[in-house]
């Protein structure tokens, strides 16, 4: 089961950065395998980022069906002898460099499918601490992120929203950043690692569309029908938890309510109650009544025309949980923490609320339910279904997708179900790099009615061939099915097959178990065009019958259900309803369990990505080897590390190895040399008698009485070799460094 990647199919990670960041591939491995995203990691050559964006054959220009990653630290851009330098030249560089990325980017973008996730990283705490440094740092930060906000395909973090959401208080290594370029502590690349994988889940995951929030004990404290509107308590949490949610309202997501209560009685809180930051016009439906609260999230699919799979449901009670997993498994339902200072974490670390960036249309869209709600009553009100479409006065605008609409045009794909021919799904880029010269063409639909604008409602993705126009992705908003607007953009490709001479408009259709409605449409168009097929069907239509193609509205007296009503509230099959359960379950227990980084980190050690299975074992035989022994293990990801076990020979390589040296160095207040790696003998026992010797040789005459206990460690020669190297010139001691 795969949550971060309905396709399943294997996605390749590509990471480049101004630092060393192969200490990232063992969180984004555990992530993508806690997530079923299939991925591979991969990194590009060291510090060549404006590099493998330029050029054609890097990894990350290849990178065709992935995700690239580029991560920068400012203070890497610095150069050589930056102590020296005047903070204008100092600042010239760095700025020069940030131009040069963005320029990159813009050309990585044209050459390539793939997603961009550009992170700002940390600085080191002594350039963080340097009032100019930190100053300029942010105006960089500022142009980059206005800059790159403008690039379709790319979407950058910047540093505070790392520190935010897993802040790591000792996250510098600065010896490993002297030994080889390391500059941050393994749970700080779990940290960043972990915010990668979430970055990913939110680009390759279909998102919720809304959240049914219930009201007593959830939205506030106590119980408003017998506390009465002023009596209810609204405290820090309860706050959070409001202002989150019109956080959410204001990303484009729907809000409703769906409580057990007399309508008056939270109708009397919205109203009275000071404290409440959510209100009446947040909310764009509710369910306020005495009815299961699976019952009420179906009418609520019905009256929103959505599917089931597209809410989140909020609530305080596990009973009432339960009865909603149990009737409604398709619904994604977050049961809030008891204690009251756990939401505010819980709810940060629910990665179904997370966004990557928001559209015009994410901030309208309550305003476009409410005028469909007009729509809907207006619809009830007339005579026949034929009234109902005279009187909206529908315009319907199709015409090439710009530049600016490729944000819009890639949600279409990821939120469009029921009426999505064949349900591919699109990123920015992709439909950027499908819709270059010479390659696919894309037609946005545009539609308006006397209630209002519709916006970007549908798209289409063709391509003409030398007989027919055959169509890649046919998708039309739920807001707008049903009304004519399907019908006018097959008359239009028609037009198109006319213009270019060709016969045939080739409609293909693509069974998702949440499109029939695009079935029905097909079939209403024609079975006599359809040709057999294994999975789905094509409908093969004559140019000219699909340009003269109207919509005819059904002369029948209207009834209150709406013709997708059984679609939007459908029974899932028992796969997806297997999946939507551990979809929830997954999504629950990062929010309670994966929030913070040393948390994670530690989970992911006790994982050993590469258990040891061996006869011959021998465990360490001092406390020093058991803490050497300890430290290969976390690096290497072995369960067991034997005290003659080569590093090499385990796999381990020289940046793992410098990784090594700084943990050893840091644990024992010792200087270690690399030169170590190259000794011929990189061992757990050969190690930990190394740092033994360093540590009499580099200790102060008078700790020698006590470091002397270690001498039982040793050979009599070594101990011979340590007392001449004590007693012997300075200069001599310090050959061995």
């Amino acid at each position: 089961m795969s949550i971060g990647n309905p396709s399943n199919e294997l996605i390749t990670i590509a990471i480049t950065a101004t630092f060393t960041a192969e200490p990232l591939e063992r969180p984004l491995i555990f992530w993508m395998q806690e997530l079923g995203i299939r991925a591979r990691v991969e990194f590009a050559p060291y510090n060549q980022v404006l590099q493998q964006l330029l050029d054609p054959s890097s990894l990350l220009t290849a990178n065709r069906n992935g995700i690239n990653v580029v991560l920068v630290r400012l203070e890497d851009w610095q150069g050589i002898n930056a102590e020296a330098k005047t903070t204008l030249t100092y600042y010239q560089e760095i700025e020069r460099n940030a131009r040069d990325l963005v320029a990159a980017l813009t050309t990585a973008t044209d050459q390539s499918a793939a997603s961009f996730l550009v992170f700002l990283c940390p600085a080191s705490p002594s350039c963080a601490a340097d009032v100019e440094r930190a100053s300029l740092y942010h105006q960089v930060k500022t142009q980059l992120s206005s800059q790159l906000a403008k690039i379709n395909g790319i979407y950058f973090v910047a540093t505070e929203e790392l520190e935010a959401t897993y802040p790591v208080a000792e996250y510098d290594d600065p010896q490993a950043d002297r030994l080889a370029h390391i500059p941050y502590r393994p749970v700080f690349y779990t940290a960043l690692g972990t915010l990668i994988a979430r970055k990913i889940y939110a680009l390759k995951n279909i998102p919720y569309k809304a959240i049914v929030l219930d009201c007593d004990q959830t939205l506030w404290n106590g119980i408003c029908g017998e506390d009465g509107p002023l009596g209810i308590r609204i405290g820090p949490a309860r706050k959070f938890l409001q202002e989150f949610m019109v956080r959410q309202h204001d990303r484009g997501r729907l809000l409703c309510l769906c409580s057990k209560n007399n309508e008056e009685d939270v109708t009397a809180v919205f109203e009275h109650h000071r404290k409440m930051v959510l209100k009446r016009r947040h909310i764009a439906s509710s369910r306020i009544n005495w009815s299961a609260k699976s019952e009420n999230l179906r009418s609520l699919a019905r009256q929103l025309n959505l599917g089931l799979d597209s809410f989140i449901f909020v609530d305080d009670d596990p009973v009432e949980c339960a009865e909603v997993k149990s009737n409604c498994p398709e619904v994604l339902t977050l049961e809030l923490p008891r204690e009251p200072d756990a939401i505010p974490k819980f709810l940060e670390h629910v990665w179904a609320f997370d966004h990557l960036k928001i559209t015009d249309e994410d901030r309208k869209r309550t305003a476009l339910y409410q005028q469909n709600a007009q729509r809907e009553q207006f619809r009830n009100d007339s005579l026949t279904f034929k009234d109902f479409l005279a009187g909206l006065g529908l315009k319907i605008e199709i015409s090439s997708l710009s530049v600016e609409q490729l944000a819009r045009a890639s949600d279409l794909t990821r939120r469009t179900n029921q009426l999505n021919l064949t349900s591919i799904r699109r990123s920015e880029a992709e439909l950027r790099a499908i819709c270059q010269p010479g390659g696919m063409e894309c037609l946005a639909v545009h539609a308006r009615d006397r209630f209002g604008d519709y916006g970007l409602a549908g798209l289409i993705v063709f391509e003409a061939g030398a007989e027919a126009v055959t169509v890649d992705t046919f998708l039309l908003s739920c807001r707008a099915m049903g009304r004519g607007v399907e019908h006018r953009m097959v008359a239009h490709l028609g037009e198109v097959a006319k213009k270019r001479g060709l016969e045939v408009v080739e409609l293909v259709f693509v069974p998702s178990g949440k499109n029939e409605p695009a079935r029905q449409f097909l079939v209403a168009l024609g079975m006599e065009f359809k040709e057999s097929c294994s999975s789905g069907f094509p409908l093969r239509i004559p140019a000219e019958i699909a340009a003269n193609l109207e919509f005819i509205a059904p002369i029948i007296e209207r009834s209150n259900a709406s013709p997708s009503d059984e679609s939007a509230v459908r029974t899932a099959s028992p796969f997806s309803t297997r999946d939507a359960q551990a979809k929830s379950s997954l999504l629950s227990s990062i929010a309670l369990e994966l929030h913070e980084a040393g948390q994670i980190h530690k989970i992911i050690l006790t994982q050993p990505v590469k258990p040891l299975t061996r006869t011959d074992f021998i465990p360490p035989q001092t406390p020093l080897e058991e803490q050497v022994a300890a430290v290969w293990s976390e690096v290497l990801g072995f369960q067991q590390i034997d005290r003659a076990d080569d590093f090499f020979a385990l796999g381990g390589h020289s940046l793992l190895a410098m990784q090594v040296l700084s943990r050893m160095s840091e644990m024992f207040q010792i200087e270690l040399s690399p030169t170590l790696l190259f000794s011929g003998e990189f061992t757990v026992a050969a190690l930990a008698r190394t740092v033994s010797k360093e540590q009499i040789c580099q200790a102060e005459l008078q700790d020698i009485t006590a470091l002397l206990r270690k001498v039982e460690e040793l050979s009599d020669d070594e101990v011979k070799g340590l007392l001449a190297d004590r007693d012997g010139p300075k200069d001599k001691r310090n050959r061995s460094d």
